[in-house]
């Protein structure tokens, strides 16, 4: 999941939380949907933030051949 999936994740889960005047379809409670999706978004965000970081440290060495081409 990346961090754009997890933005959208927790705004729906707030359109869900917090805008929706329905709290019950179906027998599913909207608003514990929506604070699902926010906690799922937040968990995600943070692995997302933590690969990324980790990706950054650990870096590419480039190596250069120093020997021409014919």
């Amino acid at each position: 999941m990346g961090i754009g999936t997890s933005v959208f994740l927790i705004a729906v889960g707030a359109i869900f939380k917090f805008a929706l005047t329905d709290t019950l379809v179906g027998g599913v409670r909207l608003d514990v949907v929506g604070l699902i999706l926010i906690l799922v978004g937040i968990v995600g965000l943070v692995v997302s933030m933590f690969v990324a970081s980790a990706a950054r440290r650990r870096g590419a060495v480039v190596v250069q051949d120093e020997r021409e081409i014919l």
